[in-house]
């Protein structure tokens, strides 16, 4: 399981830790070893290639990917088992290997969620490129899923129980 944490580096305060200037949290103090590296950059974020996974609260399931890299990127997230546990997006054995993964050792899968500023109900997910991590070597990849398969905007609530 991902280990949480939370981004510009500053400086060092606490042995091993190095702090970072993130525009959502402020400072925070990081431990290196809970940095997770991008193998390939999101789209559009070609620089961003450090994070850090931060919950959002005790209680809450939600979980933010905060780019050590650009201080103002941060992903809202959930861990797929938790919202949909019948996802199972497929991970080549390429993917795997650029993961340094083995066979049959877990990734964990985050889901990047759309949040609309008035209308959290309105909230999606996207299915169709989860956030692969091998917890183990934290390295991370956004893989593209099928299309026909899955969407990048589905509804996380829905009006009717039964759909």
């Amino acid at each position: 399981m991902i280990q949480a944490m939370a981004t510009t580096t500053t400086r060092t305060e606490t042995p091993g830790e190095i702090t970072v200037a993130t525009s959502r949290f402020g400072q925070l103090s990081v431990n290196p070893e809970k940095i997770i590296t991008m193998i390939s950059p999101f789209l559009g974020f070609p620089d961003s290639k450090r994070f850090i996974v931060k919950p959002h609260g005790e209680e809450s399931p939600f979980l933010w990917l905060q780019s050590l890299d650009e201080p103002k990127l941060a992903f809202v997230t959930i861990q797929a088992a938790l919202l949909l546990p019948q996802y199972q997006p497929e991970i080549s054995s390429l993917t795997r290997q650029e993961l340094q993964g083995v066979p049959d050792q877990p990734l964990e899968i985050l889901l990047i969620l759309t949040i609309p500023k008035d209308n959290p109900d309105g909230m999606t997910a996207n299915l169709l490129g989860p956030v692969v991590i091998n917890p183990l070597k934290r390295l991370a990849k956004q893989v593209l899923q099928d299309p026909m398969r899955y969407d990048a905007c589905w509804p996380v609530f829905t009006m009717d129980p039964a759909e």
